[in-house]
């Protein structure tokens, strides 16, 4: 099951969204922003390693060559979000609690968070498993800083219910 176009109309405003607000948290201008190559794939476009089982989206990442360069300079990393629409669909009918805008918002701004982090160096994409954990949670606290004091009906809920990724262990000695 895929988005239908007015789905799709939500996908663009979600994503305007969580570029905005992901974009003022990191206090990006727009030239900085356009260092993160980026682009959004829907279940209708995605080729069969870019499907997950579980997840409502996955990045996947590519190289890019750019045609001009020089050798050291002309392979430019390249990351896909890729939307699971029928996970995402799935989820919505089975908690009536969400909304279609909130989600989005909190998918791409999730996956926006990762892409500075790569970008910027903070975190390597093929980092072994533990250390993607401690990445997933790093990401999620994040994602709730950035969108916490943001007006949008449902935010609330979805913030709420990822709370426990957010949560670490810690010790004191």
């Amino acid at each position: 099951m895929a988005f239908n176009n007015y789905n799709l109309r939500m996908v663009s405003d979600a994503l305007d969204i969580a570029e905005d607000v992901t974009g003022n948290f990191y206090k990006f201008s727009l030239g900085q922003w356009k260092r993160h190559h980026y682009d959004v794939k829907t279940l209708s476009f995605l080729i069969e390693n870019e499907i997950s089982s579980h997840a409502f989206a996955i990045l996947k990442k590519c190289t890019r060559v750019v045609d001009g360069f020089e050798p050291k300079t002309k392979n430019r990393d390249f990351y896909f979000i890729c939307l699971q629409d029928n996970h995402i669909l799935r989820a919505l009918r089975r908690d009536s609690k969400l909304s279609l805008p909130s989600l989005l918002v909190y998918i791409f701004t999730h996956e926006l968070v990762h892409i500075v982090r790569f970008c910027n160096f903070s975190q390597r994409f093929d980092a072994p498993e533990k250390e993607r954990e401690r990445e997933e949670k790093i990401v999620h606290t994040k994602t709730f800083a950035i969108l916490k004091d943001l007006s949008i009906p449902k935010l609330d809920y979805i913030l709420d219910s990822y709370h426990g990724h957010r949560v670490c262990d810690m010790v004191v000695s």
